[in-house]
């Protein structure tokens, strides 16, 4: 299969950021947590700060705005109660953005919550009856959430009494939970609407990578690992000109995307989880890196020597060589720091879509190289997307940004394998999921509801 586009237009798996072991207590934090599914080795003990995946696109179906969205609580297992999935009361849930392209945060999505539990000293149970509103008396515990918008020029309050989606007790307690959804769904003054609330895990994918890279032979392959389990999810919706560089997206549409969680240690604030591409700390960082990775701002991503060693030389590429015999690419790997850390311009070569505008505008800052989720949010939506975005010739797709249905893992796969440079897909280099086992819903916030049914049912 041939690659229609310039091979600068891909990003991979070894497009990952880590922090060397020389460089590790310069960044460490006193927490010990990290985030992203699992993947560090303290996080399984502190899931309520556990990002899992940040998504980054186009709003489909209202022109003029983007969605960002971010997911927490990795493996939620449907009939978890009787306490199931709250966010964490004290702490702080973070969707940032940077639209001048100096790494540095301008603009901060942040949500706070704060519980209403009726449940007393007399039942176990989360809701005493049928469940058909979000203000139904049969509730015995809700959330509720604060929006604000941040800036360098003060703080907005764009949600103060917002009401948590539950989770999904089951078809008995809410027999409508469609319903309960949108009731969740807020508008914002200004235009825009925003969620938070509990979802079905989107993200598809073979998690038996770890079993050396899916068996050693490709054998294990095929099967989506986190079907039929759940996260918490929170999501906005904005005109694009809210995020924009100067309030005008026409004029420099770029924005990069990173989402982080801060924990009230006792005196302060620390940020434990960091997550802007995905699979970045579970794919790329070394065990010993990964707590460290976590704590670290994108600004000072390329002041790390180690950072850039490891998009350099990435260790995917070799492993691939060496269990599967996939010629790794000669090192270093300048295709992909281009592409990863800087986006992706007309003047890096022939493309037709231009999906970093900040190294050409005048009004952009300096350019500093840094790992974000970067969007272009110039390019409309694709009538028939490709789930292998850029790859497969859908520049609305992953790395521009990142939808609900791009298949994230077979793009970074085979970029790491060398296609950016080559042109050319590797044959079998798949771990055979290419969907969601849920359709993405038409309207905002777009990802699934959340499952019911326990997932060994399914």
């Amino acid at each position: 299969m041939e690659l229609r586009i310039n091979r600068r237009a891909l990003v991979g798996l070894g497009l990952a950021a880590a922090v060397a072991a020389s460089s590790l207590a310069a960044f460490r934090t006193d927490s010990g947590d990290a985030s992203s599914h699992r993947e560090a080795p303290m996080i399984s003990g502190d899931p309520q700060h556990d990002n899992t995946d940040v998504y980054a696109f186009v709003s489909p179906d209202k022109a003029g705005t983007v969605t960002l969205m971010a997911n927490w609580i990795p493996f939620e297992e449907p009939n978890g109660g009787p306490n199931f999935y709250p966010f964490a009361t004290r702490s702080r849930y973070n969707i940032k953005i940077d639209n001048d392209g100096d790494a540095k945060t301008d603009i901060t999505y942040r949500w706070t919550f704060r519980n209403e539990d009726r449940r007393g000293t007399t039942t176990f149970l989360y809701n005493n009856g049928p469940v058909t509103s979000l203000d139904d008396p049969n509730l015995l515990f809700r959330q509720r959430y604060t929006l604000k918008r941040i800036t360098q020029g003060g703080t907005r309050t764009l949600v103060s009494d917002g009401v948590v989606a539950p989770s999904n007790v089951g078809r008995a307690s809410m027999p409508d939970y469609g319903a309960l959804r949108d009731q969740a769904v807020k508008t914002l003054p200004g235009g825009g609407k925003s969620f938070a609330g509990q979802s079905d895990e989107a993200f598809f994918l073979d998690l038996r990578v770890f079993d050396f890279l899916y068996g050693g032979n490709l054998s294990l392959v095929g099967q989506d690992t986190l079907k039929g389990y759940n996260v918490n999810t929170v999501a906005v919706q904005i005109p694009a000109a809210e995020v924009a560089l100067k309030g005008d997206p026409k004029r420099n549409p770029v924005i990069g995307v990173c989402s982080t969680t801060d924990k009230y240690n006792g005196s302060s604030y620390v940020q434990v989880s960091r997550l802007c591409n995905p699979l970045v700390n579970e794919l790329v960082a070394s065990a010993g890196l990964k707590e460290a990775y976590n704590a670290l701002d994108p600004s000072k991503d390329a002041g790390v020597k180690a950072l850039v060693d490891r998009v350099t030389d990435p260790e995917a590429a070799r492993l691939l060589q060496a269990v599967y015999g996939i010629k790794a690419p000669a090192t270093p790997r300048a295709d992909l720091v281009e592409i990863f850390l800087t986006g992706i311009a007309k003047q890096n070569g022939p493309i037709k879509a231009d999906l970093n505008s900040q190294v050409l505008n005048k009004d952009a800052g300096k350019l500093r190289p840094a790992e974000m989720l970067r969007l272009n949010m110039s390019i409309p939506p694709a009538k028939d997307p490709n789930r292998l975005g850029v790859l497969g010739g859908d520049l609305q797709g992953f790395p521009n940004g990142r939808r609900l249905t791009d298949d994230v893992v077979d793009i970074s796969l085979q970029a790491v394998a060398g296609a950016a440079q080559t042109g050319k897909l590797v044959a079998g280099l798949t771990d055979k999921v290419d969907a969601n086992d849920k359709p993405t819903l038409p309207a905002f916030p777009y990802i699934p509801l959340p499952s019911n049914v326990a997932v060994n049912q399914r």
